[in-house]
């Protein structure tokens, strides 16, 4: 009965990690950053606030009530766009979006003074629009700022806003762009503008349906087309993100840029299985494949091969090669068609370990065998923190507490056990080709937390720590899982 109740639990997919603390939130803006901390605000009025990006508690403060805002920083100020009533709050669809400045997000400051809100949007519960959910976008490409807003009640719309003031351009229409979502954010890249919306049902806890779909133009008026041709303005719309294990309800999107090639993706779950059903804060992952956004799912746990992106050779300690004895000579060119078919075992870290030096032992990377000396059991460190995505991993060879660290001469090698120094601390954060940089907390003689070096493929056999480039495969890893 165990080994049957084993084989069924390894065969179910694992739950990825949250944000830990108290990361309750619906409808969260995009997330932004003030003074070293992230913030993030949601219907009701208040907000959400986390030291490191991982873990979150409640503090945040967004006078004016209403519903589903979004943020951004201008120059020195952060503007809040957000609606008030609509959205069949109330029993009506008479919205209206307004916008307010702040110098800081940080309650605590002696600049914390948001001013008055201004009304830029309204509907009058007959037409076919409901100003509310606003998502706003400035143009790198121009400096001109838009807020899209809208739900199912009718059409998504877009006006221009004055990125000085917050008011509305003089003269400015609406634009219809989309209908059949609601919550619709706007980002630029790479050429063009993508339209994100959330689709589904609302508001029903773990009976919601809500998912996050997109649709991309050359313009940022429109027409919004998805993946295959559809228009927004016709309810298309290419999925970005759904539901996962225990957690449904993926809406409100926004997008934050972390580093060339990393970026994550912001929403909530409208209800978290473990945690009573509670709306929840997720940021994870953001990948482009073939021009499309998709959200990928947080680091797992687990035993890994560490592949670099260079040659795909395996991470692994500096030692003597262990060959498996072989009990007979058949092989391609001796072979018995009578003979029975024998399983072959993996070889074990009892049969290699002994002739391992007790003390540091370097690190390299060769011919991926799946041998001991390579496999890597990755496990978050509780109470270490973490950073937007994922907590911070010890990174040992599986079975033993042996672990990798960085050290002072910027190098990369192992240690007998595993301390919980910022030196043993690994930051994996996947890339938006799919692939990982491996960044250590903290390196020996150097201040703070380190946001620059990683885990480098300085030659095919040679790793070592250097600044990160997205540009080159070095800097890249895959993880081959068991």
């Amino acid at each position: 009965m165990k080994k049957i109740l084993s084989a069924i639990l390894l065969g179910l997919p694992l739950a990825a990690m949250a944000q830990t603390g108290q990361p309750w939130i619906h409808d969260p803006s995009t997330l932004a950053e003030c003074d070293g901390k992230y913030y993030t605000f949601g219907t009701g009025g208040g907000g959400l606030i986390s030291d490191d990006g991982w873990s979150w508690h409640g503090g945040g403060v967004r006078p004016g009530g209403g519903a589903a805002p979004d943020v951004i920083k201008i120059g020195d100020r952060y503007l809040v766009v957000y609606g008030a009533t609509g959205g069949g709050l109330g029993g009506g669809h008479n919205g209206r979006i307004l916008t307010m400045w702040n110098k800081t997000l940080d309650p605590r400051s002696p600049d914390f003074r948001y001013t008055e809100p201004v009304e830029v949007a309204s509907s009058d519960g007959l037409e076919d629009n409901d100003a509310i959910d606003p998502g706003v976008l400035l143009d790198p490409t121009d400096g001109r700022m838009w807020v899209s807003y809208g739900t199912y009640f009718g059409n998504i719309r877009l006006i221009e806003l004055d990125p000085k003031t917050g008011f509305r351009v003089k003269g400015n229409k609406a634009v219809d762009i989309a209908i059949d979502c609601e919550a619709t954010d706007l980002i630029y890249r790479d050429g063009y503008y993508y339209l994100l919306g959330t689709h589904g049902t609302c508001c029903d806890g773990v009976n919601s349906t809500y998912n996050i779909v997109c649709g991309r133009s050359r313009n940022v008026t429109g027409p919004y087309m998805d993946n295959v041709g559809r228009s927004m303005l016709e309810g298309g719309g290419k999925m970005v993100a759904g539901a996962e294990p225990r957690r449904v309800g993926a809406g409100h999107f926004g997008r934050t840029v972390v580093d060339e090639g990393v970026e994550v993706a912001s929403f909530h779950y409208e209800a978290d299985f473990d945690r009573s059903g509670h709306s929840v804060l997720a940021v994870r992952p953001l990948l482009w494949k073939d021009g499309w956004p998709t959200v990928g799912r947080s680091f797992r746990e687990g035993k890994y091969s560490i592949l670099s992106c260079r040659r795909e050779y395996a991470l692994e300690l500096a030692v003597d090669f262990v060959r498996i004895e072989r009990k007979n000579r058949m092989g391609w060119h001796n072979i018995s068609p009578d003979a029975p078919l024998e399983r072959i075992p993996d070889q074990t870290l009892d049969e290699v370990g002994a002739s391992w030096p007790e003390g540091g032992i370097g690190v390299r990377t060769g011919d991926n065998m799946f041998r001991p000396h390579q496999l890597w059991n990755i496990e978050a460190v509780p109470g270490a923190g973490g950073y937007l995505s994922n907590p911070y991993f010890k990174i040992t060879i599986a079975g033993t507490d042996r672990a990798l660290c960085a050290t002072g001469d910027m190098e990369v090698a192992s240690v007998p056990a595993f301390t919980g120094a910022d030196s043993q601390l690994w930051r994996i954060e996947q890339l938006t080709d799919g692939t990982f940089r491996i960044m250590p907390k903290g390196i020996p003689g150097q201040p703070g937390i380190n946001k620059k070096y990683v885990l480098y493929s300085v030659g095919d056999s040679t790793p070592t720590l250097a600044p990160y480039d997205f540009g080159t495969d070095n800097s890249k890893w895959i993880f081959s899982g068991e």
